[in-house]
C-alpha cells in the first residue's frame, strides 16, 4: 500500500519552479520596456491628430468668414506625464471656441495657432515622457506663394525652417529629436 502512495506523488521540483520563474522574468524585462514605449507613442499621437483637426477648423472657417483665427496657447502651461483639463471658461479658451474646435476630455499637449494672413501654424506641445523637454508638434501653412509660416509666440520653433527638412503643410515634429527622447 505505502508503494501506490509513493508512485502517486505528483508534483513539480524546485529545480522546474525556478526555471519557470526565469522564463516569466526574461518575457517580462522584453515586454515592459516595449509596452512603455507603446504607451508613449498613443500619447504621441493625440497632439498630431487633434493639429489635423485645428487645421481642418481654420480651413473651414477661412471657407467661411474669409481668414485665419489665432489662438493662444490653451492650457496655458504645457502638460506634463498626466492629462491637463481643457479649460471650460469662455476666457481660457475663446479663440477655439471661435474655431469651433475643442478636445473631448483631458488632454496631454497644450496647443496653439499663431495665424497671420494667408499664413497660420499650430503647434502642439508637451512633456509626455518626463524627461524635462518638451515634444513639439507642428503644421505650418506658408503664406500664399512663399515658403514662410507664422512663428508662435509661445514655443517659436515651428515655422518654414523648423519642422525638420522643411516640410510645409505637412503635421510633424518641431525638431528632429521630438519625439525620439524616449521612443
Amino acid at each position: 500500500m505505502s508503494k501506490l502512495i509513493r508512485k502517486s506523488k505528483k508534483g513539480f521540483t524546485l529545480i522546474e519552479l525556478m526555471i519557470v520563474v526565469a522564463i516569466i522574468g526574461i518575457l517580462a524585462a522584453i515586454a515592459i520596456p516595449n509596452f512603455l514605449r507603446f504607451q508613449l507613442k498613443s500619447k504621441s499621437s493625440e497632439g498630431k491628430v487633434n493639429i489635423a483637426a485645428i487645421r481642418t477648423a481654420e480651413e473651414s472657417y477661412l471657407a467661411e468668414f474669409g481668414s485665419y483665427v489665432a489662438a493662444a496657447a490653451t492650457p496655458a502651461a504645457v502638460p506634463g506625464t498626466s492629462k491637463t483639463a481643457w479649460p471650460t471658461t469662455a476666457a481660457g479658451t475663446a479663440e477655439f471656441d471661435t474655431l469651433g474646435w475643442s478636445p473631448e476630455g483631458q488632454v496631454f499637449f497644450g496647443y496653439e495657432v499663431a495665424a497671420s494672413g494667408s499664413a497660420y501654424t499650430i503647434t502642439a506641445s508637451a512633456d509626455i515622457d518626463g524627461d524635462g523637454t518638451d515634444q513639439v508638434w507642428g503644421y505650418v501653412k506658408p503664406a500664399t506663394g512663399t515658403q514662410v509660416g507664422v512663428n508662435p509666440a509661445s514655443y517659436g520653433v515651428c515655422d518654414s525652417t523648423g519642422i525638420a527638412g522643411g516640410r510645409l503643410t505637412t503635421v510633424g515634429p518641431c525638431d528632429t529629436t521630438h519625439g525620439q527622447s524616449v521612443f
